[in-house]
């Protein structure tokens, strides 16, 4: 159901997508600075689960319904637009997203839902999802659902696992960036102005 080759290229192209800045990383960065790697791990897993949920939308036809019905997609466009801008907003006010002082501790189920609602609350992956998993999916090789289900729980993975060594990885940086107050302030900074401008991008979608 899987070839190999195509699945190795699948694979590929996934990590690609979870190397690429976006909002969802930061937020496992800035949980492996200011928390640690517990809380960097947490963040990961919870965009891979908001993953998840967009693969298991776009199976069972929520995702499809955004997609074809005005209504649908634009009231997904606006809830989901407005949560990354205010995400971004709190990053520029409260510039704490990335801290390497000694900062209050949110526990792993607030870091779980900030993580989830972001990924989950934004259309992009949906659609994205739906536009680029039945590229690998070939119906003569079995049911294309399950294969939808395979191909989308193997991204949700990745990006689990990617998110959460890159959250990790910061973690051991926090030392060095100790006496960089300078270069901590413009990562925050940084990754509000990401959060914004990815809300923005997101309100200003147009149906497909």
């Amino acid at each position: 159901m899987f070839p190999l080759d195509v699945f190795m290229t699948y694979t590929l192209a996934c990590l690609l997508l979870v190397i690429s800045p976006g909002p969802d990383n930061l937020l496992a960065v800035g949980r492996g600075l200011s928390q640690g790697k517990l809380a960097a791990t947490i963040s990961g897993i919870s965009s891979g689960a908001g993953i998840l949920f967009h693969v298991l939308a776009a199976t069972f036809g929520l995702t499809l319904l955004i997609q074809t019905s005005e209504l649908a997609f634009y009231a997904v466009k606006i809830v989901g637009a407005g949560y990354l801008i205010w995400l971004g907003i709190k990053a520029l006010r409260a510039r704490r997203l990335f801290s390497v002082a000694s900062a209050q501790q949110q526990s792993l189920q607030a870091i779980f839902s900030t993580g989830f609602l972001s990924a989950a609350l934004n259309p992009k992956p949906g659609l994205f999802v739906l536009a680029f998993v039945p590229q690998f999916v070939n119906p003569s090789l079995g049911s294309v659902s399950l294969q939808m289900m395979g191909y989308g729980v193997w991204f949700a993975v990745l990006t689990a696992i990617g998110f959460s060594l890159m959250g990790v990885f910061s973690a051991q940086l926090s030392g060095w960036l100790q006496n960089k107050p300078k270069l901590v302030a413009g990562l925050n900074i940084g990754a509000g102005v990401t959060f914004v401008a990815s809300g923005l991008a997101v309100a200003f979608m147009k149906q497909r």
